[in-house]
């Protein structure tokens, strides 16, 4: 079952890929693209259908039995000495979350694909990367090993490359997908150094060999603690580049380049998921290494920080939600940085139903608009597209967490860890910046939906509610990111009403994830006062958001612009919309560094390296000129430099005898 969960994506990728996007079928179809199209939406759907479907299975089979863990082994990959790697697949509680998100959010992103793509002319090529995206991913989730993990890292790196370039004919838009591409490459280069050193200390790649001698008092005994924090470390620096964290994010607001719903599955269900999830599932080396949390949760409260700082002020529909993804990173990283795994993918998994949504909902909004994505050219669709500002608004209220939605239950998770835990100065910048989500994405659903239209004339015929292809997945992710929140309800809620409930989802992911409490025992001891003391303040938060919000842009509209006169408001607002200027700072200081060193060696190497070889060969070949004279096939010339020779040497010899 594992094996064919991974496999079914890769069958949409040889059948749309080979056959359709090769054009082998367009003359056995006379040319009839429309059900060329039809067959292509059919195989790419139905294939992450399959593997949707395979994957509840499997969801059930490990949550009515008593088995923690399946492992599917197809063949040895690699036997080289002390060197064994299989070919094999792993299903535990973590793994099997991870390949449900996957899955399900990516075959509802593939519907919506069918009506929002149905113009493109390279449709088959489109579903031929997203079905490779999906393969990758799921690789990368169910592999047992480092090495297939590795592979699966790999693989969603160059399906990001190929999406987000897809209209590859804009050179913005290609030059996007090689920025994404080469700053990876940076993190993958720590992972890969990580990898190394896992070997080198445990003697093995395979999760249960590598984790249970982690676990082992007498093994690690031997091993300094800066080896672990070392490891951690390296591991850490892949996930900065795969999940957008600082410094290695700025690759993924670029990646808006790329069609909506490659955003949507980029930003929700994939790849910057991936970080995330690699860190929960070594779990074992952060719980050990106090330094490595500390450098985690520092790095993710500053990245969800600066981002949410950003996204206040940007103006493209999708780079404010670019913006936010960066900053649920954060959050993310924040929770299974201080030791709070389930918390962390408590969060990828809500994340996942409400971003995936934001990024449709944004979609619909620019296909009625035929391409627009500036806000301020927008406003008052609400009116023109009900089910897309409806579903719209319930992912903003999700992701600025509001109660009885997903967002909130996951987000306050987090932020109790981190108070928990002692991250006392995390704890309030992420309370802060939850403020200044609530802010953004309100901000952005009222100038985007609610107000008097500002829409340019030329656009007004243009817009229409999206087809049900389209809508369906939008609706579907709404009921999602409204429920997702109730199967994570923590305890003392549960209590707190007088039930003795317990968190299903801890509960499902006990069996994968070590609790920081089995490895340290710091933890603050709190009762629920303390707890719903900090609930109170994470709704506050969203609430004095959302207020500021409403007021600013539809009680007050001209507010923001008479802040703006303020010098120093001014200034703060310029550095925000110009993102801090990080990217201009990374081309001066790196790009163009690196530029006009590689054009120096280029010169060097040209005039210096070169320019000696010539040298070289034009002396001897000037040399052969002048030995060549003296070869004329002349016999009495011949004669003339052997007198001339014997005479010479006649003259040295009566000399030397002389003196």
């Amino acid at each position: 079952m594992l094996v064919w969960i991974v496999l079914a994506p890769l069958i949409g990728v040889l059948v749309n890929g080979v056959v359709f996007a090769s054009g082998i079928w367009k003359k056995l179809l006379n040319g009839d693209e429309h059900t060329e199209k039809r067959i292509v939406s059919f195989v790419g759907c139905g294939v992450i259908l399959a593997s949707a479907i395979l994957s509840t299975l499997a969801f059930l089979k490990l949550s009515l039995t008593d088995e923690k863990h399946i492992i599917q082994e197809l063949f040895v990959w690699i036997p080289s000495g002390e060197l064994k790697i299989g070919f094999e697949f792993l299903l535990d509680s973590l793994s099997c979350v991870m390949s449900l998100v996957v899955t399900w959010v990516s075959f509802l992103i593939h519907v919506y694909s069918i009506g929002y793509m149905h113009e493109d002319r390279s449709y088959s090529r489109y579903f031929t990367y997203l079905n490779m995206f999906v393969f990758f991913m799921l690789l990368l989730v169910l592999g047992n090993n480092f090495p297939l993990m590795f592979v699966g890292w790999e693989g969603v790196g160059l399906a990001s490359y190929l999406l987000i370039g897809f209209w590859y004919e804009d050179a913005e838009k290609a030059y996007a997908g090689r920025k994404a591409f080469i700053i990876n490459r940076i993190g993958d280069f720590g992972f890969i150094l990580g990898i190394f050193l896992i070997f080198f200390v445990f003697g093995s790649l395979n999760y249960q060999e590598v984790f249970s001698r982690a676990l082992s008092p007498e093994f690690m005994d031997a091993i300094p603690q800066a080896v672990i924090t070392t490891i951690a470390l390296l591991l850490f620096v892949g996930a900065v580049g795969k999940s957008a964290q600082f410094p290695l994010y700025v690759w993924l607001p670029d990646a808006m380049a790329g069609p909506t719903p490659v955003s949507a599955l980029i930003h929700a269900a994939t790849m910057v998921t991936a970080g995330v999830y690699m860190i929960a599932r070594c779990n074992v080396f952060y719980s050990q290494s106090p330094t490595a949390q500390m450098i985690v949760v520092g790095i993710a409260t500053f990245t969800a920080f600066l981002a949410a700082t950003i996204a206040i002020t940007q103006n493209d529909i999708k780079k404010v939600l670019a913006y936010s993804t960066v900053s649920q990173l954060g959050y993310m990283f924040m929770g299974v940085g201080s030791g709070a795994y389930v918390a962390g993918m408590f969060h990828l998994v809500t994340h996942a139903f409400f971003k995936a949504l934001l990024f449709l909902g944004s979609g619909s909004v620019i296909h009625a608009l035929g391409g627009e994505q500036d806000i301020r050219k927008m406003g008052g669709l609400r009116r023109f597209l009900p089910v897309t500002s409806i579903t719209f608004l319930i992912g903003t209220l999700a992701i600025s967490g509001v109660p009885l939605f997903s967002g909130f239950f996951s987000k306050d998770e987090i932020l109790g860890a981190l108070y928990e835990k002692g991250y006392g100065i995390c704890w309030f910048i992420a309370l802060v910046t939850a403020v200044l989500t609530a802010f953004y994405m309100l901000r952005l659903y009222i100038l985007t939906f609610e107000g008097k239209p500002r829409i340019p004339e030329d656009l007004k015929h243009h817009i229409h509610e999206s087809p049900p292809s389209m809508l369906i997945p939008l609706i579907i992710l709404a009921v999602l990111s409204v429920a997702g929140g109730y199967i994570g309800i923590p305890e003392f809620m549960w209590k707190s009403i007088g039930i003795e409930g317990e968190n299903l989802f801890e509960r499902f992911l006990s069996s994968s994830i070590l609790s920081t409490e089995q490895v340290t025992h710091h933890a603050l001891p709190h009762g629920s006062l303390t707890h719903w003391g900090l609930v109170a303040l994470s709704v506050l938060a969203a609430f004095v958001g959302i207020a500021l919000a409403v007021y600013m842009y539809a009680i007050n509209p001209v507010l923001p612009e008479r802040l703006t006169e303020k010098p120093i408001v001014s200034l703060l607002y310029r550095g925000s919309y110009g993102k801090w200027f990080v990217d201009e700072i990374y081309d001066l200081v790196f790009v163009k560094t690196f530029v006009n060193l590689s054009k120096l060696l280029a010169l060097f190497d040209l005039k210096v390296i070169d320019g000696a070889v010539n040298g070289i060969a034009g002396a001897i070949r000037a040399l052969a000129s002048v030995l060549r004279t003296a070869q004329t096939g002349l016999l009495r010339f011949y004669a003339a430099l052997m007198a001339i020779g014997v005479t010479a040497i006649l003259v040295y010899m009566i000399l030397s005898a002389r003196f």
